[in-house]
């Protein structure tokens, strides 16, 4: 499993031999470090010796889109002092020995007392493994002694991520997590670790609904050259994303498997384009920039569709005005396959096109070509030059298309950089596959219920909000109450009609050139607004829209719902209980210009007390300042 414990790179013939292994390991002697005194009795030699030598390297989880650290993933080490080949041999061999739910407990106290002496811990999270097995056991696996823990570091429930495998069922895990959350208020989350190695990922997904899915690397390995694993990649994301659930991609290289997550729209990332794991906690970063730079390098070229065109692009050589026709007609010659050739003045912006055909009443006459190398008597390069339209790389693709449609009979356009200098070409064929991969690239990251824009385009938003301090922005977090009794009660097919129905009051409400909204995934939405002239306005606005979904959605309940003002729904231990109906709560963020926390890293911890917050509040409406 990856978190807590490392990376699997072994086999299961690897794992299964490391055992024996294992039990000879007691003759190695450790260093003289103390296991957790809660633990001490449940654990003999040599076990005691083997969780008392072993440690923990962390390695940062980020922001894909700002380079934020969002946690840091534990990862065990120093197994191979004690003859084990891998972090999983060390927890099929204590499984093997009856101790696992004993050594896994004293790991994991060990694990969040390093964390705690991180100084960002409190505003970040740690990625913590469970290893599913325990929860077989009746009265082992208990998640209260992680909360313990917790409470003796003096972190919240909510510091923690714990990461099970689906390489193993945790059906008894999930089973004991819901109760955790339920008897004792719990904000524990959990993530899905290594999605894509096991056989029921996608069951998993929609039965379990976690918190977050961590791809496994086998997933991103190639898919920038291999389409139709990017294909399927792609699809995991959206399909997770409209599930509300987020994406970590494990293992990214370089910046190739960067910009692939990127455009997938993965949320966060780790591995060697970020930073290795780093031995002592102290050592990792509250932010990385490299992960920042390479965002803004490519969200510069999103927003324009320059990524996409230079993909596209052909930077095709031109062939300068004062070249003479001789060499003109050698370069057709050379270039046998070539119909045309830009033209570009000395400066090196663009005159226009040469046709190989303009040229054909010369190259087939007698003395034609002689006549026209004759410098006396010849004729310039400049006299066969065709118009050609040129655009702008940094325009949007469909003013391209605009631009290349009003001109008839074109072969394409010439591109010009920031600076009118010729860029490269673009042929017709090119154009429209540059069309079909933004709309591809659109649809991706689009819910497909409500056909808003989900995370991606969320973060880019938020992003040049953050960015711009000379004005006031503000983003609004929308979070439906009592959804899924409604949905259990009347059905998926009812449920989604609300869902689009306030998508469609969204579209309503803030359809301003400055107004922003989106999908989160599920019953979560976003709208935001840039340059906000009046904050009370704004404000009014969004209590309007929480009273008109109120109005409206009682049309989906039945006459008695309706009157009584609540409906009767079974919870998950099969009580029946009153839930009042369908509201939606706000939780509004004003990123003021004398904002001096402006990273996306504070946004979180904002958005969710501003949401509690809100659904406590009588009008549903929370507002906070982003510090």
């Amino acid at each position: 499993m990856v978190a807590l414990f490392g990376r699997k790179r072994v086999s299961r013939e690897q794992t299964r031999d490391a055992a024996p292994e294992t039990r000879a390991a007691g003759d190695v002697q450790p260093p003289a470090v103390e296991v957790c005194a809660s633990h001490r009795a449940g654990l003999a030699e040599p076990w005691r010796a083997i969780v008392a030598g072993l440690g923990h390297a962390f390695q940062p989880v980020v922001n894909i889109h700002s380079g934020h650290t969002y946690g840091l993933e534990a990862l065990l080490r120093g197994y191979e002092d004690f003859g084990f080949s891998s972090a999983n041999a060390v927890f099929d061999a204590a499984f093997a020995d009856g101790v696992l739910d004993a050594v896994d407990r004293a790991l994991k106290e060990k694990a969040i007392a390093a964390y705690a002496e991180w100084p960002f811990c409190h505003d970040r999270k740690l990625f913590i493994n469970i290893d599913a097995r325990i929860f077989a056991r009746p009265g082992a696996g208990s998640l209260g002694h992680t909360r313990e823990a917790l409470q003796r570091a003096g972190l919240a429930d909510g510091a923690i991520i714990l990461d099970v495998s689906e390489r193993a069922p945790f059906a008894d895990f999930l089973a004991e997590f819901l109760h955790e959350k339920e008897t004792h208020r719990s904000s524990l989350r959990y993530a899905v670790d290594d999605f894509g190695a096991g056989l029921g990922s996608l069951q998993t997904l929609y039965g379990a609904h976690p918190d977050f899915i961590k791809i496994d690397r086998t997933l991103l390995a190639g898919a920038s050259d291999d389409a139709r694993k990017k294909i399927f990649f792609s699809h995991i994301v959206s399909i997770a994303h409209l599930l509300g659930i987020m994406v970590v991609a494990e293992g990214v290289e370089d910046e190739t498997e960067y910009f692939v997550c990127k455009e997938v729209g993965c949320d966060l990332i780790q591995g060697f384009v970020v930073c290795p794991p780093v031995d002592a906690v102290d050592a990792a970063e509250r932010e990385y920039l490299n992960v920042r730079d390479l965002s803004r390098r490519d969200r510069r070229q999103s927003r324009s569709d320059e990524r996409i065109l230079l993909e596209r692009m052909e930077t095709l050589a031109p062939i300068g005005i004062e070249t003479r026709m001789l060499e003109v007609f050698e370069r057709f010659r050379a270039e046998k396959a070539r119909t045309f050739f830009p033209v570009v003045d000395a400066a090196g912006e663009p005159r226009g096109i040469i046709r190989e055909g303009d040229l054909k009443d010369y190259t087939y006459s007698q003395f034609g070509r002689d006549l026209m190398t004759n410098r006396a008597y010849g004729r310039s390069l400049e006299q066969f030059i065709s118009p050609c339209p040129v655009a702008a790389i940094n325009l949007a693709a469909e003013r391209i298309l605009e631009i290349f449609s009003g001109a008839d009979q074109a072969e394409g356009l010439i591109l010009v950089d920031g600076q009118a200098k010729y860029a490269g070409f673009l042929s017709a064929t090119a154009l429209l596959r540059v069309i079909n991969d933004k709309n591809l690239t659109l649809a991706r990251d689009q819910n497909p219920l409500s056909r808003l824009p989900g995370n991606t385009v969320i973060h880019e938003f938020l992003s040049e909000c953050l960015g711009d301090a000379s004005v006031e922005h503000a983003m609004i977090y929308y979070d439906f109450d009592n959804f899924k009794p409604f949905n259990d009660h009347y059905g998926f097919r009812q449920g989604d009609r609300a869902i689009q129905a306030f998508a469609d009051l969204l579209r309503r409400q803030f359809g301003g050139t400055e107004d922003f909204i989106a999908h989160v995934g599920g019953d979560d939405f976003v709208s935001g607004r840039k340059a906000v002239a009046d904050f009370g306005q704004l404000e009014a606005a969004v209590a309007r829209t929480l009273e008109l979904f109120r109005e409206e959605v009682a049309a989906f309940y039945d006459d008695d719902a309706r009157n009584s003002g609540f409906i009767t729904v079974a919870d998950r231990y099969g009580t029946e209980r009153r839930f009042p109906l369908l509201t939606v709560s706000a939780a509004v963020v004003r990123i003021r210009p004398e904002s001096d926390q402006r990273g996306d890293d504070r946004f979180g911890p904002l958005i969710a007390g501003l949401k509690k917050l809100a659904k406590s509040d009588p009008n549903h409406l929370a507002v906070g300042i982003l510090p």
